[in-house]
C-alpha cells in the first residue's frame, strides 16, 4: 500500500472541508505525484479547477481519470468544463461519450442539445433536448431550450407542442418560451401571467 498517496490525499480532503481549495489542490497533485494511477485524486483535481474557473487544468485531470478508468459522469464533466470554456465542439463529443455509457444521463442529453444549439445545429439540438424532456418530463429548461430549438429549425408545430405540454407544471418557462419564440399565438396559454 502506498502510505504517500493516501496521506496527501486525506490532507487534500480536510483542506476541502475547511474551505483551503489551494491548499487541497497541492496534496491532491502529491497523492497524484506518488501514484499516476490514483484517478481519485485526479477528479477532485478536476473538480477543484473546474470550480475556480481553470478549465485547462480541470481538463487536464478529468483526461487523466478517463484513461484510467471510463465513466459517463467524469465525460459529462468534461463537456461541461468544455462548454464553459467556450469548445461547444469538443464539449458535444464529451457528452455524446457520456450518454453512449450511460443513455439515462439526461444533464448530458441537456448539455449536448444546448452546446448544439449554439453550434446553430438547431435540428440536432432539438434531438439531444426531446431525450433530456422524456427523461425528465417536468425539467422547464429542458423543454424551454427544446421549444427555442424547434423555433430556430423553422418547426412553429413542435414549438406549439412544447408550450401545451410545458404550461402544466411550469407556466413562467412557458411565458418566456412564448415570447422569444415571437408566439403571441400561443399567450392564451398563460393568460393570467404579464408577457
Amino acid at each position: 500500500m502506498n502510505f504517500e498517496q493516501w496521506r496527501h490525499y486525506l490532507r487534500g480532503l480536510a483542506f476541502e472541508t475547511f474551505k483551503k481549495p489551494v491548499r487541497a489542490i497541492e496534496e491532491y497533485r502529491l497523492a497524484l505525484k506518488h501514484n499516476p494511477g490514483f484517478v481519485q485524486a485526479a477528479l477532485y483535481l478536476g473538480y477543484l479547477h473546474a470550480a475556480r474557473g481553470e478549465y485547462d487544468e480541470a481538463e487536464d485531470n478529468f483526461l487523466i481519470g478517463l484513461r484510467l478508468k471510463p465513466n459517463a459522469d467524469v465525460y459529462f464533466n468534461l463537456g461541461f468544463i468544455r462548454d464553459k470554456a467556450g469548445r461547444k465542439e469538443q464539449a458535444v463529443e464529451a457528452f455524446r461519450e457520456a450518454v453512449r455509457l450511460k443513455p439515462t444521463l439526461d444533464r448530458a442529453w441537456y448539455g449536448m442539445g444546448l452546446a448544439l444549439g449554439a453550434l446553430g445545429r438547431h435540428q440536432e439540438a432539438a434531438q439531444a433536448l426531446e431525450e433530456a424532456g422524456r427523461l425528465q418530463p417536468m425539467n422547464g429548461h429542458a423543454w424551454y431550450a427544446l421549444g427555442m430549438a424547434y423555433h430556430h429549425a423553422h418547426q412553429p408545430e413542435k414549438v406549439k407542442e412544447v408550450a401545451l405540454h410545458m404550461v402544466r407544471f411550469d407556466p413562467a418557462m412557458t411565458r418566456q418560451l412564448i415570447k422569444e419564440a415571437e408566439r403571441a399565438d400561443l399567450a392564451h396559454l398563460v393568460q393570467d401571467l404579464q408577457l
